[in-house]
């Protein structure tokens, strides 16, 4: 049996080792909206803004601002940034989080981290790094590694 096994066999929480803990969530997106800024030549630029709910061990709600260029095969690059509000670990607050994603045959794999000092309420003094992958503006499976300063 791994500590991660053992940990969940005792009845605990999201895996706690050497103050850092492992969370997963299954980040579902509900709206979606993506405007392009640049189409003077290809790959396009595109601004998206998406709304998400996150489910499991991080339980909550996101608003994300994305910046995507797209290519012609609607292959993409983006960078993001999102303000999560809700649960993570039992503790309440709020936290940005900022991603670099790749979507390939309409697939997404993202890592993200917790920008430093940006939690509030439990959340304040958050840090964490962690991401995900599913199917672009659908669900997804992520995890953030985390702790607190």
């Amino acid at each position: 049996m791994n500590a991660d096994e053992s940990t969940r066999a005792a009845g605990q929480g999201p895996k706690a080792l050497h103050g850092r803990a492992r969370a997963k969530a299954k980040i579902t997106v509900h709206s979606s909206e993506s405007k392009p800024y640049d189409q003077t030549e290809s790959p396009t630029l595109v601004e998206l803004q998406l709304s998400e709910t996150f489910t499991g061990d991080i339980e909550g709600e996101s608003t994300v601002r994305a910046l995507q260029v797209l290519r012609d095969d609607r292959s993409a690059s983006m960078v993001s940034v999102q303000r999560f509000c809700g649960k993570l670990g039992g503790r309440q607050g709020t936290c940005v989080l900022q991603g670099s994603e790749i979507v390939e045959n309409g697939r997404i794999a993202a890592s993200w981290f917790v920008v430093p000092k940006s939690g509030t309420g439990e959340l304040s003094g958050l840090r964490g790094e962690g991401g995900f992958e599913g199917h672009f503006g659908k669900a997804s499976e992520g995890t953030l590694d985390y702790w607190f300063e």
